[in-house]
Protein backbone atom coordinates (compact mmCIF):
# COMPACT_ATOMS: atom_id res chain seq x y z
CA UNK A 1 0.00 0.00 0.00
CA UNK A 2 1.08 3.55 -0.42
CA UNK A 3 -0.90 6.50 0.77
CA UNK A 4 -1.01 9.80 -0.27
CA UNK A 5 -2.19 12.58 2.61
CA UNK A 6 -3.54 16.48 1.40
CA UNK A 7 -2.27 18.30 4.29
CA UNK A 8 -3.76 21.85 4.50
CA UNK A 9 -1.70 23.71 6.79
CA UNK A 10 -3.39 26.48 9.85
CA UNK A 11 -0.92 29.41 8.49
CA UNK A 12 -2.31 30.86 12.23
CA UNK A 13 -0.69 27.75 14.00
CA UNK A 14 3.35 28.48 15.62
CA UNK A 15 4.24 25.22 14.54
CA UNK A 16 3.07 25.38 11.08
CA UNK A 17 4.19 28.77 10.61
CA UNK A 18 7.63 27.95 12.00
CA UNK A 19 7.40 24.91 9.24
CA UNK A 20 6.52 26.99 6.45
CA UNK A 21 9.72 28.66 7.34
CA UNK A 22 12.57 25.94 7.51
CA UNK A 23 12.31 22.60 5.72
CA UNK A 24 14.25 21.30 8.45
CA UNK A 25 11.44 21.50 11.15
CA UNK A 26 8.97 20.46 8.45
CA UNK A 27 10.70 17.26 8.06
CA UNK A 28 10.98 16.60 11.61
CA UNK A 29 7.21 17.34 12.00
CA UNK A 30 6.52 14.98 8.97
CA UNK A 31 8.43 12.51 10.47
CA UNK A 32 5.62 12.09 13.45
CA UNK A 33 3.77 10.65 10.94
CA UNK A 34 5.87 7.66 10.46
CA UNK A 35 6.57 4.48 13.41
CA UNK A 36 9.67 5.24 14.94
CA UNK A 37 12.86 2.90 15.23
CA UNK A 38 12.14 1.54 11.61
CA UNK A 39 16.22 1.61 10.66
CA UNK A 40 18.81 3.65 10.06
CA UNK A 41 17.57 4.85 7.10
CA UNK A 42 13.97 5.60 8.52
CA UNK A 43 12.69 8.35 5.87
CA UNK A 44 13.22 5.64 2.97
CA UNK A 45 11.82 2.74 5.27
CA UNK A 46 8.87 4.66 5.46
CA UNK A 47 8.71 5.82 1.88
CA UNK A 48 8.09 9.81 3.16
CA UNK A 49 8.02 12.11 0.09
CA UNK A 50 6.14 15.55 0.13
CA UNK A 51 5.63 18.53 -1.50
CA UNK A 52 4.90 22.02 -1.25
CA UNK A 53 1.91 22.58 -3.35
CA UNK A 54 1.63 26.05 -5.08
CA UNK A 55 -1.50 28.34 -4.48
CA UNK A 56 -3.13 30.91 -2.45
CA UNK A 57 -2.98 28.76 0.83
CA UNK A 58 -0.29 26.63 2.42
CA UNK A 59 -0.91 22.80 1.22
CA UNK A 60 1.33 19.95 1.73
CA UNK A 61 1.18 16.71 -0.78
CA UNK A 62 2.52 13.83 1.58
CA UNK A 63 3.37 10.06 0.55
CA UNK A 64 3.60 7.37 2.35
CA UNK A 65 4.28 3.72 2.38
CA UNK A 66 1.26 2.54 5.20
CA UNK A 67 -1.17 4.74 6.36
CA UNK A 68 0.12 7.99 8.12
CA UNK A 69 -0.37 8.74 12.11
CA UNK A 70 -2.18 11.99 11.42
CA UNK A 71 -2.70 12.04 15.08
CA UNK A 72 0.95 12.21 15.79
CA UNK A 73 0.81 16.26 14.48
CA UNK A 74 0.41 19.27 16.35
CA UNK A 75 -3.40 19.98 17.18
CA UNK A 76 -5.10 22.30 15.09
CA UNK A 77 -1.65 22.14 12.53
CA UNK A 78 -4.09 21.33 9.79
CA UNK A 79 -6.78 19.27 7.68
CA UNK A 80 -5.52 16.17 5.93
CA UNK A 81 -7.35 13.68 3.89
CA UNK A 82 -5.50 10.31 3.29
CA UNK A 83 -6.25 8.40 -0.16
CA UNK A 84 -4.59 5.18 -1.28
CA UNK A 85 -2.69 4.70 -4.18
CA UNK A 86 -2.99 1.01 -5.15
CA UNK A 87 -6.30 2.18 -7.61
CA UNK A 88 -4.25 4.76 -9.45
CA UNK A 89 -1.21 2.57 -9.82
CA UNK A 90 -3.11 -0.33 -11.05
CA UNK A 91 -3.61 1.89 -14.19
CA UNK A 92 -0.24 2.50 -15.12
CA UNK A 93 -0.08 0.63 -18.59
CA UNK A 94 2.35 1.45 -21.34
CA UNK A 95 0.99 3.92 -23.37
CA UNK A 96 -1.41 5.40 -21.69
CA UNK A 97 -0.48 9.55 -21.32
CA UNK A 98 -0.81 11.13 -17.88
CA UNK A 99 -0.34 14.40 -16.04
CA UNK A 100 2.33 14.94 -14.01
CA UNK A 101 4.38 17.00 -10.96
CA UNK A 102 7.12 17.30 -9.59
CA UNK A 103 9.05 19.39 -7.81
CA UNK A 104 13.02 18.03 -7.99
CA UNK A 105 16.84 19.54 -7.06
CA UNK A 106 18.20 18.87 -10.68
CA UNK A 107 21.95 18.31 -10.12
CA UNK A 108 25.03 17.31 -11.89
CA UNK A 109 28.68 15.94 -10.73
CA UNK A 110 31.24 18.20 -12.69
CA UNK A 111 34.64 17.62 -12.63
CA UNK A 112 37.29 20.48 -12.11
CA UNK A 113 40.94 19.32 -12.39
CA UNK A 114 41.25 16.37 -10.40
CA UNK A 115 38.74 15.49 -8.32
CA UNK A 116 39.31 13.66 -4.65
CA UNK A 117 38.20 9.86 -4.51
CA UNK A 118 35.64 8.68 -2.41
CA UNK A 119 37.40 7.74 0.74
CA UNK A 120 34.87 4.03 0.15
CA UNK A 121 33.93 3.62 -3.72
CA UNK A 122 37.53 5.13 -4.57
CA UNK A 123 35.24 6.81 -7.63
CA UNK A 124 36.52 10.26 -8.26
CA UNK A 125 33.34 12.60 -8.29
CA UNK A 126 33.06 16.38 -9.08
CA UNK A 127 31.78 19.23 -7.37
CA UNK A 128 28.15 18.79 -7.46
CA UNK A 129 26.13 22.13 -9.41
CA UNK A 130 23.16 22.90 -9.02
CA UNK A 131 21.11 23.31 -13.00
CA UNK A 132 18.26 25.61 -14.12
CA UNK A 133 16.63 26.84 -16.95
CA UNK A 134 16.98 24.19 -19.82
CA UNK A 135 19.43 22.39 -18.24
CA UNK A 136 17.09 21.54 -15.69
CA UNK A 137 14.55 20.31 -18.04
CA UNK A 138 16.78 18.30 -20.03
CA UNK A 139 18.14 16.44 -16.60
CA UNK A 140 14.28 16.03 -15.53
CA UNK A 141 13.64 14.59 -19.00
CA UNK A 142 16.46 12.25 -18.53
CA UNK A 143 15.00 11.19 -15.62
CA UNK A 144 11.81 10.70 -16.38
CA UNK A 145 13.13 8.15 -19.21
CA UNK A 146 15.44 6.33 -16.53
CA UNK A 147 11.98 5.93 -14.80
CA UNK A 148 9.66 4.98 -17.20
CA UNK A 149 8.34 8.02 -18.53
CA UNK A 150 8.36 10.17 -22.14
CA UNK A 151 7.75 13.37 -21.39
CA UNK A 152 5.52 14.96 -24.25
CA UNK A 153 5.10 18.24 -22.55
CA UNK A 154 7.17 19.83 -19.98
CA UNK A 155 6.81 23.81 -17.77
CA UNK A 156 9.22 24.67 -15.47
CA UNK A 157 8.84 27.00 -12.64
CA UNK A 158 11.30 27.83 -10.15
CA UNK A 159 10.20 26.90 -6.47
CA UNK A 160 11.13 28.34 -3.28
CA UNK A 161 13.84 26.37 -0.64
CA UNK A 162 13.01 27.75 2.72
CA UNK A 163 15.90 26.70 5.14
CA UNK A 164 16.56 28.99 8.25
CA UNK A 165 20.25 27.93 8.76
CA UNK A 166 22.74 26.91 5.39
CA UNK A 167 26.43 24.76 6.42
CA UNK A 168 28.05 22.97 4.17
CA UNK A 169 26.60 19.62 6.39
CA UNK A 170 23.39 20.84 5.62
CA UNK A 171 23.14 22.99 2.60
CA UNK A 172 21.03 24.84 0.04
CA UNK A 173 19.10 23.13 -2.72
CA UNK A 174 17.71 24.95 -5.96
CA UNK A 175 14.62 23.37 -6.18
CA UNK A 176 12.58 23.25 -9.87
CA UNK A 177 8.78 22.20 -10.35
CA UNK A 178 7.96 20.58 -13.18
CA UNK A 179 4.88 20.00 -15.16
CA UNK A 180 3.43 18.41 -18.34
CA UNK A 181 1.98 15.28 -19.80
CA UNK A 182 3.99 12.35 -20.39
CA UNK A 183 3.46 8.71 -21.86
CA UNK A 184 4.44 5.64 -19.71
CA UNK A 185 7.02 3.05 -21.37
CA UNK A 186 7.63 0.77 -18.57
CA UNK A 187 5.47 0.61 -15.59
CA UNK A 188 7.69 -1.53 -13.49
CA UNK A 189 10.63 1.34 -13.62
CA UNK A 190 7.67 3.68 -12.98
CA UNK A 191 6.08 2.05 -9.93
CA UNK A 192 9.63 2.21 -8.07
CA UNK A 193 10.37 6.19 -8.92
CA UNK A 194 6.75 6.71 -7.75
CA UNK A 195 7.76 4.65 -4.61
CA UNK A 196 10.80 6.10 -3.88
CA UNK A 197 11.00 9.40 -5.53
CA UNK A 198 13.71 11.02 -8.38
CA UNK A 199 17.00 12.96 -7.50
CA UNK A 200 18.55 14.41 -4.50
CA UNK A 201 17.29 16.70 -1.74
CA UNK A 202 13.97 13.44 -0.72
CA UNK A 203 14.25 15.00 2.69
CA UNK A 204 13.73 18.51 2.18
CA UNK A 205 10.72 18.35 -0.10
CA UNK A 206 11.76 16.98 -3.55
CA UNK A 207 11.06 13.95 -5.67
CA UNK A 208 7.70 13.23 -5.23
CA UNK A 209 6.29 12.03 -8.86
CA UNK A 210 2.86 12.73 -9.22
CA UNK A 211 0.76 11.21 -11.61
CA UNK A 212 -3.23 11.37 -12.79
CA UNK A 213 -4.90 10.55 -15.92
CA UNK A 214 -4.43 13.27 -18.59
Amino acid sequence: MTSLTRLVLNPRHPAAKADLADVDSLHKTLMRLVPDHIGPTPRARAGLLFRAEPGPEPVLLVQTTDTPDLTALPTHYGTARTLDLTPLLSTLTPGRTMRYRITAAPTVARSAGNPTPHPVTGKRRGKITHLTGNEAIAWWQRRAAAAGLEPVTVSSLSRPFPRARITRSAPYFTLTQFDGLARITDTTHLIHALKTGIGRAKSYGAGLLSLAPA
